[in-house]
C-alpha cells in the first residue's frame, strides 16, 4: 500500500516509518523542515516538505502522493513538559494540528479518494474524572474540564468527531514515554525526577495509563491494514495511581523519592489542572485494541519499560 504519514519525523512518525517499509509498503513522510527530508529518505520513504497548518500545502502534498492510507501524527510537542497552569498556552500549537491541520487532511484526503485515514489522539486526563479508576472508549470524555485545559479538550474532540465522521480510526495514544518524550532520554519530566523537582502531590491517587514510543508505532502500522471505523485506546496492561508510578521512576532512575506536598500547596505553584494530573485523573482500558487490532505491547507494564526503554 501506499501511506502518507504527517508529521514522519516526530516521535511516533519516525519509529512508524521503518516499520511500513519493512512490511512492504511505500511510504511518503512530511515534515515541515526541508533539513529533516534526509532522516526520511535513508530510512526508505519518499520525503515531503508540509505545513500542516495550509490548506494549500496539505492539498498539493497528498494530491501529489495519491495514497491508499493517510496516518495523521501532526503535533507540536516533543520532550518538553507543558506548564500545567497555561496548559492550553503550552497545547496551542498541536491544537491547531488538531483542529485546522485535521480538517486540511480530511479535506484532502476526500478529493484524492483516499479510503483510510488513521489520526493520533490521546487518553488518559481528558477522561471523565468520576466514577471508575480505568475508562473504555464507550465511556466519555470529561464534560467539566479544567479551566487550563478547555482548548485542548475541545481540539481532541474535534480530532476525534471529524476522523470517526469521515470513517477514519482514531488511536488514543497513553502517557508517551521513551527517547524523544518527556519521559525520555533528555525530556523535561524525567531530568525533574532526577533532580527531585516533581513532587508527590495529595495522595497522588490520579490514575495514569502509558504507553512507550514503539508500542505507539506499532499498534498504528497494524491500524493501516486492520481494524474497523473508530476509537482506540493504545496503551500498557498496568494502569496505576502518581503514587506507584512516580516513586518507583525515581527509584529505577537513581534518583532520590519524590517530596510530597499537600494538594493546597501545589494549586498555587501548578495549578488546578496540574492538581488533577496528580489527584483525579483516570486510566484507560487497552481490551479493545487487542481484540480488534490484534495489537499487543511490548511494553506491557510501565514497570518494565521504565526500566528498560526511556533511551
Amino acid at each position: 500500500m501506499r501511506v502518507f504519514i504527517a508529521g514522519a519525523t516526530g516521535a511516533v512518525g519516525s519509529r512508524l516509518v521503518p516499520l511500513l517499509v519493512g512490511a512492504g509498503h511505500e511510504v511518503v513522510g512530511t515534515s515541515r523542515s526541508r533539513d529533516r527530508l534526509g532522516a526520511l529518505e535513508r530510512a526508505g520513504a519518499t520525503g515531503i516538505v508540509m505545513d500542516g497548518l495550509d490548506a494549500a500545502s496539505v492539498r498539493s502534498a497528498v494530491l501529489e502522493a495519491r495514497p491508499d492510507v493517510i496516518v495523521h501524527q501532526l503535533t507540536a510537542l516533543g520532550g518538553v513538559a507543558p506548564d500545567l497552569k497555561h496548559f492550553d498556552a503550552g497545547f496551542a500549537g498541536t491544537n491547531a494540528l488538531r483542529t485546522r491541520g485535521t480538517d486540511h487532511l480530511l479535506a484532502a484526503a476526500a478529493e484524492a479518494g483516499v479510503p483510510r485515514v488513521i489520526a493520533q489522539s490521546y487518553t488518559g486526563w481528558p477522561n471523565e474524572r468520576t466514577g471508575g479508576p480505568v475508562k473504555t472508549e464507550e465511556d466519555p470524555i470529561d464534560s467539566s474540564p479544567t479551566d487550563a485545559s478547555r482548548e485542548t479538550i475541545a481540539a481532541i474532540r474535534h480530532v476525534e468527531q471529524a476522523t470517526t465522521d469521515a470513517s477514519g480510526l482514531v488511536l488514543r495514544y497513553g502517557g508517551l514515554y521513551g527517547p524523544g518524550n518527556a519521559i525520555g532520554r533528555g525530556g523535561d519530566i524525567l531530568a525533574m525526577v532526577q533532580a527531585r523537582k516533581l513532587p508527590l502531590v495529595g495522595g497522588g491517587t490520579g490514575v495514569w495509563s502509558f504507553c512507550h514510543v514503539e508500542d505507539a508505532a506499532s499498534a498504528t502500522a497494524i491500524a493501516v491494514t486492520r481494524g474497523a471505523p473508530g476509537i482506540y485506546n493504545i496503551v500498557d496492561d498496568d494502569p496505576a495511581p502518581v503514587a506507584e508510578w512516580l516513586p518507583e521512576l525515581a527509584r529505577i532512575v537513581g534518583a532520590k523519592p519524590p517530596m510530597r506536598i499537600p494538594a493546597w500547596v501545589a494549586r498555587p505553584l501548578i495549578g488546578e489542572h496540574g492538581v488533577s494530573l496528580m489527584t483525579k485523573v483516570r486510566g484507560s482500558s487497552n481490551a479493545k485494541a487487542k481484540r480488534e487490532l490484534g495489537w499487543q505491547p511490548r511494553h506491557a507494564s510501565w514497570r518494565e519499560g521504565f526500566r528498560t526503554g526511556l533511551g
